[in-house]
């Protein structure tokens, strides 16, 4: 998978399925796409919150983005708090996101890379995590190709994916691989969100600071099944 900045309970339920995320590091930075931005919830709607980056080319990959040196912390530190100060767990989710967005690394890959290993602690998830560049194929493959071969040299038995990448994967070529295919089919579990309709799929964030952290963790162990067929996320 791509690292992504607080990314929805998505990615936790299928970190927490997986012996083994491997990180995409060496991969191509996908502009408008979720890897340094999320939504939150802001005067009762979804609102972008993002990490600045550096202008750099097109075609670099994830590993040689970095922050911009012009990224104002506080100021989207006090976004945040002021959005969600009234939240019920708003202390303890704060804390969190104040860590990794303080994290003095200018480096996109290393600074997102360290907010998921900290969200894993906080969550309780021991899931290893390598490095995409650490492992030994040739990496000019390009998607399925790509993960088929990261399965063959870490002798996946079964391989685990996000239900958006449901479409780029073919049942059949994983078969003939010997490994089977799956997807996070992720349990939409409604919270009150102050006295706003409920929205669905935001950030971690949003459901850090509306749900104790036993009950986030709770979701996160036992809010998803794992299908070889899913049905569309609502």
């Amino acid at each position: 998978m791509q690292p992504y900045f607080f990314p929805y309970i998505g990615y936790f339920h299928l970190l927490h399925a997986a012996d083994t995320l491997v990180l995409y590091d060496n991969l191509q930075y996908t502009k408008r796409g979720w890897i340094n931005r999320n939504r939150m919830l802001q005067n009762g709607s979804d609102v972008l919150f993002s990490i600045p980056l550096r202008k750099a080319s097109d075609y670099a990959a994830i590993d040689q983005r970095e922050v911009s040196p012009d990224f104002d912390r506080r100021k989207l530190l006090n976004r945040v708090r002021a959005a969600y100060q009234k939240a019920p767990n708003f202390t303890a989710a704060m804390d969190l996101f104040a860590t990794a967005v303080d994290y003095p690394e200018s480096n996109l890959f290393r600074f997102l890379k360290h907010s998921i290993q900290l969200l894993c602690d906080h969550l309780g998830i021991q899931t290893s995590v390598i490095d995409s560049s650490a492992v030994p194929i040739d990496h000019s493959a390009r998607g399925q190709d790509k993960v088929l071969a990261i399965c063959r040299v870490l002798n996946a038995a079964t391989y685990v994916n996000a239900i958006g990448g449901v479409e780029l994967y073919d049942q059949a070529e994983f078969s003939k691989a010997g490994i089977d295919l799956r997807f996070i089919q992720s349990e939409n579990r409604p919270y009150q969100q102050f006295n706003h309709p409920f929205i669905a799929w935001l950030s971690i964030l949003d459901v850090l600071m509306f749900n104790s952290t036993e009950a986030v963790r709770e979701w996160v162990e036992n809010g998803y099944a794992l299908v070889a067929n899913p049905t569309p996320v609502p």
